[in-house]
């Protein structure tokens, strides 16, 4: 049994909470929503307010870094704020961890770090700030591997979805869409299910993909959607070779051992 921390109890830290809690695991977590925390806490998830602005602000969670696994799951919110905020706000999730001398971290990174090349691609692929698809992102990942004082495996996600993120929904009635590029998705049971598992395998300092093993087209995903779900699909699609696309290997994390649940994302379930 372990104690482990997740910071940022949202659309896949709360149902990872509940897996872990269930496999015995003692769990902490946090929310920047005032709203969100009684409710957690109500439920049986010792829960704290905390939000990098991108220094940390909030109450009662420095005892959320005094845990066996630190659990960092807080998206770049690349939009909505300056260049370099997300890095900023890795920095300052370091330091903390550092300072409680936690031992183990796993870091929620994002498959949008690969460039779209027109090619496969897996964890040897070479990053630099010249070729990735995210410098913001890439930036964040080595802000952790350098002078590392903790274990570290990096989860690199293709798109999450399942549940009530529907992908087809996003481009309903849309023109010009692109539908002739396969997809890099994992579902949330998926996602919850291969976090869980780095744990219990103890596979430490390592980068691994998740995402799906099979990659149907945008536009199978998007029909499928519509047909099942009584929504409008696409009113046309993009010419092919407009996109650029990437297909994310998952054969890394199949090789441990790991089995996906829902390998085919046309056959994802959803709650409307």
């Amino acid at each position: 049994m372990s104690s482990i921390s997740i910071i940022g109890l949202g659309w896949l830290g709360e149902p990872l909470a509940w897996h872990l809690l269930e496999k015995g695991h003692l769990v902490k977590g946090s929310t920047t929503s005032p709203d969100k925390l009684s409710g957690l806490q109500s439920k049986g998830i010792e829960t704290a307010l905390l939000k990098f602005n991108p220094h940390p602000e909030g109450i009662g969670f420095r005892s959320l870094f005094e845990t066996n696994v630190l659990f960092v799951n807080i998206p770049p919110r690349s939009k909505s704020v300056p260049e370099g905020f997300y890095a900023e706000q890795i920095k300052f999730v370091k330091e903390l961890a550092v300072q409680s001398k936690v031992k183990k971290i796993i870091f929620v990174s994002s498959t949008s770090v690969y460039p779209d090349w027109n090619q496969k691609v897996d964890e040897s692929f070479p990053l630099t700030f010249e070729n990735t698809g995210s410098q913001g992102i890439l930036r964040a990942e080595q802000i952790l591997q350098s002078e590392k004082s903790y274990e570290l495996t990096i989860l690199r996600f293709g798109g999450l979805l399942g549940v009530d993120r529907i992908p087809g929904r996003y481009f309903s009635g849309k023109s010009n869409v692109t539908g002739n590029s396969p997809v890099n998705y994992i579902h949330q049971v998926d996602a919850v299910r291969l976090s869980s598992w780095i744990i219990e395998k103890n596979l430490w300092n390592e980068t691994f993909n998740g995402v799906a093993p099979m990659h149907p087209l945008r536009k199978d995903v998007y029909e499928k959607n519509s047909q099942e779900l009584g929504f409008a699909p696409p009113i046309s699609y993009a010419e092919d070779g407009e996109a650029m696309w990437k297909e994310i290997s998952s054969d890394k994390i199949l090789a441990t051992g790991f089995q996906f649940q829902m390998p085919d994302p046309l056959d994802f379930w959803y709650k409307p």
